[in-house]
C-alpha cells in the first residue's frame, strides 16, 4: 500500500540524498534534470549551482521549481518526496560562502552514505567551468509532500 509521508520522513529523505531531479518551466516547456544538492534542513533550502546556460536562463525568468528525490529499492520498496519552492541566484561573497556549503554538505552526505571520502567538487559533479564562476543558487522550499511504498 502506497502511503503519505510525514514531512520528517521528507525532510530525513532530502538530507541524506544528494542528486536529485529538477523540474522547471522553459518556453512554455516543462524540463526535468539531474543536479548535485545539499539540503540545510535548519534553513530549510536545497543548496546548488550550475554553469550559466539554459537552466539557469529559465529559472531567472520563472523562479517557481520543483524537486524530486527519490529512493527506490525495488517496485515495491520505495520512499519519493517532491519539494516545491522558488529559485534564487547568489552573487559575490554570498555565492562563494553558499558554495562552499554546499561542497562541504555533499562530502558529509556521501561519508555517510556511500563511506568514502572526497575532497573536490569534481569527484561529485560533473560540472566544469571554463569561462567564468559558477551560478549558485538555493531553492527556499515552500512545500514538502512525499510517498512511500514497503510491501
Amino acid at each position: 500500500m502506497i502511503k503519505t509521508l510525514e514531512t520528517t520522513d521528507c525532510k530525513r529523505i532530502l538530507r541524506n540524498n544528494y542528486i536529485g531531479f529538477l523540474a522547471y518551466i522553459y518556453n512554455n516547456r516543462p524540463y526535468v534534470v539531474p543536479i548535485t544538492y545539499y539540503y540545510d534542513p535548519l534553513e530549510n533550502i536545497i543548496l546548488g549551482y550550475s554553469g550559466n546556460g539554459h537552466k539557469t536562463k529559465a529559472l531567472r525568468n520563472n523562479t517557481a521549481v520543483s524537486m524530486e528525490v527519490a529512493e527506490i529499492d525495488s517496485v515495491s520498496d520505495w520512499e519519493s518526496v517532491l519539494a516545491h519552492g522558488t529559485y534564487k541566484e547568489f552573487d559575490g561573497s554570498a555565492a562563494k560562502i553558499n558554495l562552499h556549503k554546499f561542497s562541504e554538505g555533499v562530502k558529509k552526505v556521501i561519508a555517510i552514505r556511500e563511506n568514502r571520502h572526497v575532497d573536490h567538487i569534481s569527484e561529485f559533479s560533473s560540472k566544469i567551468f571554463k569561462e567564468g564562476l559558477p551560478v549558485v543558487f538555493q531553492i527556499e522550499v515552500e512545500e514538502l509532500t512525499g510517498k512511500e511504498r514497503h510491501y
